[in-house]
């Protein structure tokens, strides 16, 4: 019998993959998922039944103290992935992302400190460095809070941090970069480059020279189960990337490639950020994950694009192609 753990966020895309993976290990799951009327389970309802049908899911709330008090009780670790993640939709409401990335994350923190839970992963973003002063991103690469997004989620880290110092929560915090793969939704750009590819040849996207480190969604998931088996990565912070970087244009050919076709691309102003907002460069250095972790990436891009595109194409009438979506 494994570990009973619990996974907050536990509708989002990385989180239920991360749920699957941790159901295969034998670990038994307590899944949070944001509580709601209808009982949807977001990402979770697309898991196969067999995985869940040992899972223990739970509605509620990051920010409720009380609740993520009973749901920590007898967990022996916690993988924290709730939050607000769209960095549009942060410059819309940033009072938002404030309330649920860093008060939800000392709500998350002090429950596990009080319930003496053995490991806390807290899982931060490539997006906490802004663009790259230097290539590739190690750990020890300056923090730039380039959106309201990114500032709450440096906000988070730090609060963790500040738990290890302080209080010594064995806390490890997991940087992940770009994270791409089935279920995510049409906020991120994969999936919205793929969606409007497997519609037509144009593709309205806003700027196309950003560079990208992408990982598929598997090892991302399965670097968070490495950070809460490692001793090594207590109160450290640890890069989950591939290596290499692709800019927004070379992906596009990339994908054109794969469905073989040749794709537009039309610049739409909605979806252009602000000029100093905008994260030029991300790719990370990912040798402390090899060291501390045991981590390195096993899908290619190629391999992992051709496995979304193939998911994309079953579930195509679910994505408001002809919408941008912040």
């Amino acid at each position: 019998m494994g570990r009973k753990v619990l996974v907050t966020g536990a509708g989002g895309f990385i989180a239920s993959h991360l749920v699957e993976r941790l159901v295969l290990r034998g670990d038994s799951v307590r899944a949070l998922v944001h509580y709601n009327s209808a009982n949807h389970w977001f990402n979770l309802d697309e898991v196969d039944p067999e995985y869940l049908r040992d899972v223990e899911v739970v509605p509620g709330d990051v920010t409720d103290a009380d609740l993520m008090q009973r749901a920590v009780s007898g967990v022996d670790a916690v993988f924290h992935l709730a939050a607000l993640i769209g960095i549009p939709y942060s410059y819309m409401a940033p009072r938002s992302y404030v309330h649920v990335n860093v008060v939800g994350t000392m709500t998350v923190a002090q429950a596990c400190l009080n319930a003496g839970v053995g490991r806390l992963v807290h899982v931060s973003t490539s997006e906490a460095y802004g663009s790259a002063q230097y290539v590739p991103m190690d750990e020890r690469h300056p923090l730039q809070a380039q959106s309201p997004y990114s500032a709450t989620k440096i906000a988070a880290d730090k609060m963790i941090e500040s738990y290890w110092h302080s209080f010594g929560l064995p806390a490890c915090i997991v940087r992940p970069f770009n994270t791409y793969g089935p279920r995510q939704s049409a906020r991120a750009i994969v999936p919205t480059i793929i969606t409007q590819a497997l519609a037509g040849d144009e593709i309205s996207l806003g700027s196309t020279t950003p560079i990208r480190d992408l990982t598929y969604v598997t090892d991302t998931a399965d670097g968070l189960i490495a950070a809460a088996g490692s001793s090594e990565g207590v109160g450290q912070t640890v890069n989950l990337g591939s290596g290499q970087g692709v800019s927004i244009a070379e992906l596009v050919d990339v994908v054109g490639q794969l469905l073989g076709r040749r794709l537009r691309v039309r610049t739409d102003e909605r979806r252009l950020r602000p000029a100093a907002s905008e994260v030029d460069r991300l790719i990370s250095d990912n040798s402390k994950a090899g060291t501390v972790l045991g981590w390195r990436p096993r899908v290619t891009l190629h391999t992992g694009l051709e496995r979304t595109i193939a998911y994309l194409e079953r579930r195509l009438s679910s994505y408001k192609v002809k919408e941008y979506v912040v």
